[in-house]
Parts: C-alpha cells; structure tokens; sequence
C-alpha cells in the first residue's frame, strides 16, 4: 500500500476508534443508571486513558506505529465484545476502563502516524491536509461516535445491542486497514522499556495553559455523561438520536473551530476561545434554569467552539515553552491535566447531583468554570505570553 492509500486507511481506523469512544454518551439514559453512576462509569473511562497515555502512549516511536495501533483497536474490539455481553455495572466499567486503554495508546500513535504517511506521501507540501484530518478524525469522530450511536439506537431495535455490534465490524475492518498501512517506524530492537516521563511546567504561562485544558475538557466531560441524562428527564427530550446531535455538535464544533482558526493572530485565537466558551457555559445555564432547549443546545455549540480552540492554544503555549528535549513529555503532562479534568469534573457533577438538583450543580459548575477562564486570561497577561504561541 502506498503512503497516501495509507494514509487516509489510517485516518479512518483513527476515526473509527475515537467515535466507538463516545458511543455510550447517548445510550447512557437507557441503562437506568442514576446520575452519579454514569459519571462513575464515565470516569473509568478517563482513568483508562491516563493510565494508557503514561505507560503506552510513547511506544510507537520505539516498537513501530502499526504495533501499537493494532493491539490498541484490538482492545476497543474487546471493550465492544464487553457491552454486548451484558449491561451490568462492573460490565460497564470494564468495558470502559478498556476502551480508554485504547484510546490513550492510539491518539498519539494515530496522529504521528499520519504525520509521517503525509510526509512521505507529499513530499515538500504543507502540513493543512494532515492537521485538519488528524483533527476531524480525533475530536470530530468523538462527535460521530455519539451521532451514529443515537441513530441506531433511536430507530433500529436492540439500542444497547446494535451500536456496539456496528462498531466491532468496524474496528475489525479498521484493524485489517492499518495492518495493511505502511510502517513509518523501524522498530528498535534494542529498546528497553521505560514508562512515559511526564513533566509539568511552571510560571503564569504554564499555569494559564493547564488551567485553560482543564476548563476545556470539563465542558467535555460533562456533555459526554451528564447532558444525554439531562435532556431526557429534565427537558423531557428522550430521543437517542437528539442526545447523540447534542454531543456531536459540541465536538464537531469544537473540531471545526480549531481548523478555522489555525491561521488567526494568536492573540485573537486565545480571546476568542476564551470569549466563547465563558458565553456558551453562561447561556448553557440560563437555558436549563428556563428548560429551553434551544438555549441549551446554542450554549453548548458556543462552550464547546470555544473550548476546542482554547485546548488547542493550550497545547501551543507548552509546545513553543518546552525545550525540544522535554516537549514530549511536557505534552504528555498537558494530556494528562486533561483527561483528569475529564474524569474530576464529572465525578463532581455526579457527587454533587446526589445532595441537590443538577441545574443547582451546573450553576456552581459554571462559576468554577468561569473562575478558571478569568485565571486564565489574568495569568496570559501576567506571563506577557499569549496563550496560542505556538
């Protein structure tokens, strides 16, 4: 297989691992779980992902791409033939904590992979192609994976059957794609195995970066475990299908902010993201005081635009920071804030939904979020470094 075949053969397989992540956010409702259950199960999701981003994430540029992306599809695989076993909760959990497993070993995996196809294939031409399919394949397929879920669940029989069963056939068939991909790596034979060094930085400049990932990815978290459930009971909107549109549209338009704004000014990006995302959490609040769902659905639109653009300024300001020796590991620790956020926030939301109502927990939700976005920009201006440098 050529380098440009191979490359679009493994932006599918990346695409199709990240959507069968998202694939629970919309059946959620149906398993009958309490609120702060699902934020448990969701949470071992995250906890996969940080465990996988620290032992395994770094692999692929000793051992070879291929090597570590069949085995980390083959566990989405494993996690898909999980939820058709059962619905229990330790099932669910399982099922969970594997598919992060898998995720964490296949994002950076996945997207040095296509970097290194593109180049190959296009030699001398400009990284556009690559950094808008990386992007629509890794945060636009968290988005499908929600959309086709909702689909299915909504009009085709067994919901908490048939996804999970579409998507094995999908992962097998993404497996025999990257199988046949070529390699980009040659392997190390004398490698020995070390877990991921992770740094974290320090100053206002690194400080308003990790803090704008955390904010960032809470907004993720909670429309990926508790918004489905909010929709149904509270806005009395129980269509699969819509609660899959809701995420999908946070994370598609997260993923199309984040092409579109690649060649603004830095300093525009960086108040930009922080603009929208403090206006969409603000009218994602005043649409559940009022059950309008409307509003609902244009404030998570706007948070999730803005929090796609503010995670992605983020990743530039410890990338341009960190010394060419440290920058992967400075990277690792940026991803690893990240998916804590993931799991924290929504614990938090679960914790909290169990002594009050969840508008009352999304209110004081947002007024952290808000707090966190305020330090962001003070610490910005303190560092004298714009948070999108890149």
């Amino acid at each position: 297989m050529r380098a440009h075949t191979g490359f679009w053969s493994v932006a599918g397989a990346f695409l199709i691992a990240m959507a069968f992540s998202t694939v629970p956010a919309p059946l959620y409702p149906l398993y009958g779980l309490p609120t702060f259950t699902v934020t448990i199960v969701f949470a071992a999701y995250a906890v996969g992902v940080v465990i996988s981003l620290v032992l395994a994430g770094h692999v692929s540029d000793r051992l070879g791409r291929r090597r570590v992306m069949i085995p980390a599809l083959a566990l989405e695989a494993v996690a898909a033939v999980l939820f058709l076993t059962g619905t229990s909760l330790p099932v669910l959990i399982a099922a969970r904590v594997i598919t992060g497993l898998g995720v964490g070993m296949i994002t950076a995996t996945a997207t040095a992979h296509l970097h290194e196809l593109h180049t190959a294939g296009r030699p001398g031409a400009s990284g556009t192609r690559f950094e808008v399919v990386s992007t629509a394949a890794n945060i636009g397929g968290l988005g499908l994976g929600t959309l086709v879920a909702g689909f299915l669940a909504e009009f085709f029989p067994a919901p908490l059957r048939t996804p999970y069963l579409i998507f094995l056939v999908l992962l097998l068939v993404a497996i025999g794609a990257v199988a046949a991909a070529p390699e980009t790596v040659r392997p190390d034979r004398d490698y020995r195995y070390r877990p991921q060094r992770v740094t974290t930085g320090s100053g206002p400049a690194y400080l308003a970066a990790a803090t704008g990932a955390f904010a960032a990815f809470s907004v993720f978290g909670f429309f990926t475990s508790v918004a489905p459930g909010f929709v149904a009971g509270t806005l009395h909107h129980p269509s699969r299908l819509l609660a899959g549109v809701i995420v999908f549209a946070v994370f598609g338009g997260s993923a199309a902010a984040q092409t579109l704004t690649t060649r603004l000014p830095a300093r525009t990006r960086t108040v930009l993201g922080l603009a929208l995302q403090a206006v969409g959490v603000l009218t994602l609040v005043v649409g559940m005081h009022l059950t309008s769902l409307p509003l609902f659905l244009a404030g998570g639109l706007l948070a999730g635009i803005g929090a796609g653009v503010l995670f992605k300024a983020s990743v530039g300001t410890v990338a341009a920071l960190a010394a060419p020796a440290e920058r992967g590991a400075a990277l690792a620790g940026i991803f690893l804030i990240a998916y804590v956020a993931l799991a924290v926030s929504a614990l938090a939301i679960g914790v909290a939904a169990l002594v009050t109502g969840v508008i009352t927990v999304m209110t004081w939700f947002a007024a952290v979020l808000l707090l966190m976005l305020a330090a962001v920009a003070v610490l910005t201006h303190r560092s004298g470094t714009d948070l999108a440098r890149r």
